[in-house]
């Protein structure tokens, strides 16, 4: 796996003002930390920064960082902090790797055979994607850039879950580790029908259901309706008998 490099410079002032100074200079305030070191702070060039986030494997691969002075650090981009309004970065945490400890990342889902699933090619269902990424533990070597997962076969109602997925040697799902009623297989993705079909069916359903019990209604009143004229009926016969004592 080829790792992305970025040139930092160590900073030692800190504060909101310097922070700002940086920002304004074009760099962005950053800090590496864990492993066997300790935090440094740092500030990265702003556009070289924002390029590599135009890759999303930049967000689940090894990058190197080589400091002013002759550093050079592996870590893994774990936080980013954006402006609310504006397209700048404001700050980015990196954690650094030691070979042989493990770490955890989350990871990209890739979704293949979306288009040729007989869910959706022939039943009229749409996929629905519960999670598009997961969390994983690994050693640094074994980092995936994503975890794919084939989608080709679903039909509709079919899905699949976090047990399903075919991960790379030495790769686990962090849901579906410790003891087995910690663990939470969660549905990663599904096909089901479409919204607005299902909203159809739901009014055919409740249409039928009214018209049903308009239905026996209907027969219920008339039920009584004869009931009462049969009544009525024995109710004369029993005078006539009587008149004709």
């Amino acid at each position: 796996m080829d790792a992305f490099e970025l040139n930092a410079e160590k900073r030692t002032a800190t504060g909101r003002a310097e922070n700002r100074r940086l920002r304004k200079s074009g760099r962005v305030p950053a800090v590496i930390y864990g492993g066997n070191g300790e935090p440094v702070m740092l500030s990265l060039e702003h556009n070289d920064l924002n390029h590599h986030l135009d890759n999303e494997a930049f967000f689940s691969h090894i990058i190197k960082i080589k400091i002013s002075g002759g550093d050079t650090e592996e870590a893994v981009l774990r936080a980013l902090q954006r402006h609310p309004a504006r397209p700048f970065i404001e700050h980015a945490d990196f954690l650094r790797i030691v070979a042989g400890e493990t770490l955890r990342m989350s990871v990209p889902l890739h979704f293949a055979g979306e288009d040729e699933c007989p869910g959706v090619t022939e039943e009229e269902g749409v996929m629905q994607h519960s999670m598009n990424e997961v969390e994983i533990e690994c050693l640094p070597r074994n980092l995936p850039e994503y975890i794919e997962i084939d989608c080709s076969k679903l039909g509709l109602y079919d899905s699949i879950h976090l047990s399903e997925l075919v991960m790379p040697e030495g790769v686990e799902i962090v849901e579906l580790m410790g003891e087995e009623e910690d663990r939470v297989d969660r549905t990663v993705v599904s096909v089901q029908l479409p919204r607005a079909a299902i909203e159809l069916e739901a009014a055919d359903e409740a249409e039928a259901e009214a018209a049903a019990a308009e239905q026996a209604e209907a027969e219920t009143d008339e039920s009584a309706e004869s009931e009462e004229g049969d009544s009525e009926s024995a109710d004369d016969d029993k005078k006539d008998g009587d008149e004709d004592k």
